[in-house]
Parts: C-alpha cells; sequence; structure tokens
C-alpha cells in the first residue's frame, strides 16, 4: 500500500497518521523484512534541504519523510494540501520500540557519545524488556569504516536508529542502506539524549499546543538561531503558494 505524499517545498512529505504510519511500517516493512529509509523532517530540515542539492536529494530518495514539526503541518495547509497531523521523530521510534516489544523484534543503535548511548540502551531496555537490542556503537567513527555495516549485515537487526544529528544521519542511512537486506533505517536526532534522561521532553501540555519547540528553546536559549529558520521557512512557504496560483 502506497501512502499519499504532500510537497512542501519540493519535499513529499507522506500525509498520514501516527497510528497508519506504524501499522504501515509494521505490516509492509518489518513483517515482509522489507527495508524502509525514514527520515522526519522539520522546517529547519526542509530549509537545509533548500540550500543543499546533495541533501534534496537523500530526502527525496528516502522512502518516507514524515512532518516533524508543526510548522510543515501549517505550512501543508496554507498550500491548500493539508497534512492529517505531525507524525514526530522520538513518538515513531517510541512506537517502534513497543512493536517490537510486543514481538520481540530486534534492534541496533548508532550516534552520540558512548555514555549517552549506553544510559540510553540501559533505559531503553528497561521501559522494553522484550526488545532485542542486538548492536550499538557511538557516534564517533570513521566514515570510510565499514566495521559498522558489516555488523548489521550479520545481526540484521529489524529497526536501525541513527542519532549522529543533521545531515549526517541522513547521509549515512542514504549512502549505507544498499549494503542490507532488511530492517527500517532513521534517523532519530537527539532521542538517545532524552532516553539517557539528559535532555527532557516537552511536558503533554506543550506537545498538545504545539508549543514543543517554544519549551526546548526556553532550556536551550543556544537554539535560537537554529528557529530563525522557521520564518524564513514560512517566507518560502507563502512564495511556493504564490507560484502556484500562476
Amino acid at each position: 500500500m502506497k501512502l499519499n505524499k504532500i510537497d512542501v517545498m519540493g519535499v513529499p512529505f507522506v500525509n498520514t497518521s501516527m497510528d497508519s504510519f506504524i501499522k504501515h511500517l509494521h505490516e509492509s516493512h518489518i513483517e515482509k523484512e522489507n527495508k524502509a529509509f525514514v527520515i522526519t523532517a522539520n522546517p529547519e530540515i526542509v530549509m537545509y534541504a533548500s540550500e543543499d542539492v546533495s541533501y534534496k536529494n537523500v530526502l527525496n530518495d528516502a522512502d518516507y519523510v514524515t512532518p516533524d514539526g508543526i510548522g510543515i503541518v501549517k505550512a501543508a495547509r496554507i498550500l491548500g494540501t493539508p497534512i492529517q497531523e505531525r507524525v514526530s521523530g522520538f513518538d515513531i521510534m517510541c512506537n517502534l520500540l513497543q512493536i517490537a516489544n510486543e514481538n520481540h523484534f530486534s534492534v541496533y543503535l548508532l550516534g552520540a557519545k558512548e555514555e549517552v548511548l549506553q544510559s540510553a540502551e540501559a533505559n531503553i531496555q528497561a521501559t522494553y524488556p522484550n526488545v532485542g537490542i542486538v548492536g550499538s556503537h557511538n557516534g564517533y567513527f570513521n566514515w570510510e569504516d565499514d566495521d559498522i555495516v558489516k555488523d548489521i549485515q550479520q545481526l540484521q537487526p529489524d529497526m536501525v536508529f541513527v542519532a549522529l544529528g543533521l545531515p549526517r544521519q541522513e547521509n549515512w542511512i542514504a549512502e549505507n542502506i544498499h549494503h542490507f537486506n532488511k530492517g527500517i533505517f532513521m534517523g532519530v536526532g537527539g532521542s538517545f539524549d532524552v532516553f539517557a534522561g539528559i535532555v527532557k521532553r516537552a511536558p503533554v501540555i506543550y506537545q498538545n499546543l504545539n508549543l514543543e519547540w517554544f519549551y526546548r528553546l526556553v532550556k536551550q536559549p543556544s537554539r535560537a538561531k537554529r528557529m530563525l529558520a522557521l520564518p524564513k521557512f514560512m517566507i518560502k512557504v507563502i512564495e511556493q503558494k504564490v507560484k502556484g496560483r500562476k
């Protein structure tokens, strides 16, 4: 089954709900051992792609790009092609781990500092005891070294979560996914930090009000420069809407 896609600044976002997307990944990929490359993109990522052709090609070549950010949802609405809802990376990871826990699926973790990775791994295992964490590696490695690729080839995990940050995590998956026969491959940004307890996720009330970005900004003022991508993004979206009318 193919998912409908919505174009936002040349990036093809899947138009689906979280529940439907997780079910689709489970039934169409994990159970059938069909590999998939998932990218969760917010306005910052879309803006980065608009300035980096090679990265935009990575987005376009991925199997699924989900709207990870209320800015994407609002942009689609402005363009007259509404997206059902935000489908965030951290929530996808949690849902997939729950699926893995219920079905005894296997997982590989790649990224972050060693101590963060170890804490994240321990907490994931404690929360999802039936998940088989078959392997892991921190984010400090020689890009040309194929030891990690060989490790994943041998272990054949059902899911591979890559926390190398923008754009390294997507680039690593794009360059290496052809080596593998199965698995959900997804960049998860700072999710390992959350699982490790180093970074706290916004309280549910902020999430429900779509103000998770504001909570992160208050807790991490250093993110202010990154937040400047949002108004630039909305200007580009309006330009796309105007061009579409011509």
